[in-house]
């Protein structure tokens, strides 16, 4: 799988898990000089607290368009520090 924006690859693997329709990506697979943190931070009852990046690509900033789980649930821990993408990031195989 590769998560595309502004038409770079910015993650990459064979290893994402499904939840909820998303790909969480391994965080070993993410090109961490497109990824900068976020202060934003969401609860997901079942999940966690969720922790977000903000992703630029050529300038162009995406705010909080990646989100991840630095701790988890018992029932989420497989993705814990897996990386998922929304807005208009693209992730295809």
């Amino acid at each position: 799988m590769k998560a595309i924006w502004n038409n770079k690859v910015i993650a990459e693997s064979d290893e994402t898990r499904v939840i909820e329709n998303n790909h969480y990506f391994p965080p070993e697979s993410i090109k961490k000089e497109f990824f900068h943190a976020s202060e934003t931070h969401t609860n997901c009852p079942w999940k966690g607290v969720a922790s977000y990046y903000t992703v630029t690509v050529d300038g162009n900033e995406n705010k909080d368009a990646a989100w991840y789980y630095p701790e988890t649930s018992d029932l989420a821990k497989q993705i814990k520090n897996y990386v998922a993408f929304w807005k208009g990031i693209e992730v295809v195989e």
